[in-house]
């Protein structure tokens, strides 16, 4: 049976994924033995949330174990844990209670994002470097997908784009539309996270050249905006011709003409008796204010 769409779907647990079954399986770790993964997509934040758990953890210490994999150097790679690492650094800890686990390359990118993207308050570039990174390990294990216990899905011909969207509660279509954040540069990937640049517009400029990229980020600083009318008229003109950044300065000026000024007026009935006598109608007022008008447009011609 489907999900209803944007239903969100609950991950099995790093410990069901891995078969962990209990703490007896953990061991202590020295941190200054352990790196961060490979380009892990998830920011670990100095913020309110990361002090909370440090005080929590100069309590109570680290009550779940993070999850490990050897490298190549005898010492290891975090896969779920960096921000548990990080508050235990913070409290003065040395060690650290961890599950060291055999695990390729894919499996251990598919472990890593299943742990985190349950969180709250996921910022859009970590969803979307996060995705891309499972969607790309998905596929190079193909038929093999063991580890997020979709395997008779797949035999039924679901594409891996389609089973992670089911996974993380959202259509296909969605999970493209997040990927597309990585392909722009840092500096408006930084303006989504900041809600300074509207994600349906940023996937728009995604497919932008880089350098083009560059100065729609040097427009917005300028102008503090950038309007999806305005991705829309320079994509439509990219599709025909390369472009200089004068030339897309003039199509998003063109985008944005000001509007014309309204013209009309309205006097108060109170402004307009003091300058009439009582028995002037509405019409004898009106006939008076034109004669005048024309007068006064005869002088201004002189």
């Amino acid at each position: 049976m489907k999900n209803r769409s944007g239903e969100k779907i609950k991950l099995a647990s790093i410990d069901e994924l891995l078969g962990v079954v209990n703490e007896e399986s953990a061991m202590e770790i020295e941190i200054s033995k352990i790196h961060p993964f490979k380009n892990h997509p998830f920011k670990v934040l100095d913020d309110e949330k990361m002090q909370d758990l440090v005080e929590s953890v100069k309590i109570n210490g680290i009550l779940t174990p993070v999850l490990l994999r050897m490298d190549e150097n005898e010492e290891y790679e975090m896969v779920s844990g960096h921000r548990r690492m990080h508050a235990a650094q913070l409290a003065g800890l040395t060690t650290i209670p961890a599950i060291v686990r055999e695990l390729s390359d894919d499996d251990a990118i598919v472990a890593m994002v299943d742990a985190n993207i349950q969180r709250e308050e996921l910022l859009p570039s970590e969803k979307a470097f996060a995705y891309k990174m499972k969607l790309e390990a998905m596929k190079r294990q193909g038929i093999r997908t063991d580890l997020t216990c979709v395997q008779n899905e797949h035999k039924l011909g679901k594409k891996s784009r389609e089973l992670l969207g089911e996974q993380v509660g959202i259509s296909s279509v969605q999970v493209t539309r997040y990927i597309r954040l990585t392909e722009l540069i840092p500096e408006l990937i930084d303006l989504v996270d900041n809600k300074k640049l509207q994600f349906t517009v940023a996937v728009d400029i995604s497919y932008i050249d880089k350098e083009v990229q560059e100065w729609i980020y040097e427009y917005i600083c300028d102008t503090g905006f950038i309007k999806p009318k305005q991705i829309a008229a320079l994509r439509n003109q990219l599709n025909d011709e390369p472009i200089n950044q004068i030339q897309m300065l003039s199509i998003f000026n063109n985008c944005v003409m000001a509007k014309k000024v309204s013209r009309s007026l309205t006097f108060s009935e109170k402004k307009l008796t003091k300058y009439f006598p009582d028995d002037y109608t509405a019409k004898d007022m009106e006939q008076v204010i034109e004669s005048l008008l024309e007068k006064w447009m005869q002088e201004q011609s002189c």
